[in-house]
């Protein structure tokens, strides 16, 4: 699926769009946060590498994705709010 240009979306997409991205965002990021703390906790339970703790660290792209999208869609509000 191919997504828009910004600046093509209309304000109340960029409000539906700002509030999935932020809704998505944070479930991702807790997620990750209990996944790296299960797999610390699993590490010093059973002294061996586990790939509990790899994952988070794969997946950290996509949060930082998902923060950097969130940037530009408050950008863009924010630059039509002072255009009218």
């Amino acid at each position: 699926m191919k997504s828009k240009n910004l600046s093509e979306l209309s304000v109340e997409e960029l409000i539906k769009q700002q509030k999935t991205i932020k809704t998505v965002t944070s479930v991702l990021a807790g997620m990750l946060f209990v996944l790296l703390l299960l797999g610390i906790w699993l590490t010093f339970q059973k002294p061996s590498f586990l790939v509990f703790i790899v994952i988070p660290f794969t997946l950290m792209p996509l949060l930082i994705f998902n923060l950097t999208t969130l940037k530009k869609v408050k950008a863009e509000l924010s630059l039509r709010e002072n255009k009218n």
